[in-house]
C-alpha cells in the first residue's frame, strides 16, 4: 500500500467479510446514511468491550 492517503486520525487497511455480513453492513449503511467507517468503528469498539480490551 502506498502512503496513508493523508489520513491523520485513521488507519487504512484491507480485509474481507463473509458475503452475507457485507450485504447486511451495506444495507445498514444505506438505511442509516451513517458512514461505513463510523459503523466499523462502532463494531470494533463493541468487540473490544466484549473481550475486555480497551482502546489505547
Amino acid at each position: 500500500m502506498s502512503g496513508n492517503r493523508n489520513l491523520k486520525n485513521r488507519v487504512a487497511f484491507s480485509n474481507a467479510l463473509e458475503r452475507s455480513l457485507y450485504e447486511a453492513f451495506e444495507k445498514l449503511h444505506k438505511e442509516t446514511r451513517i458512514p461505513k467507517s463510523k459503523l466499523f468503528d462502532e463494531a470494533v469498539e463493541l468487540l473490544l468491550e466484549k473481550y475486555g480490551k480497551q482502546k489505547e
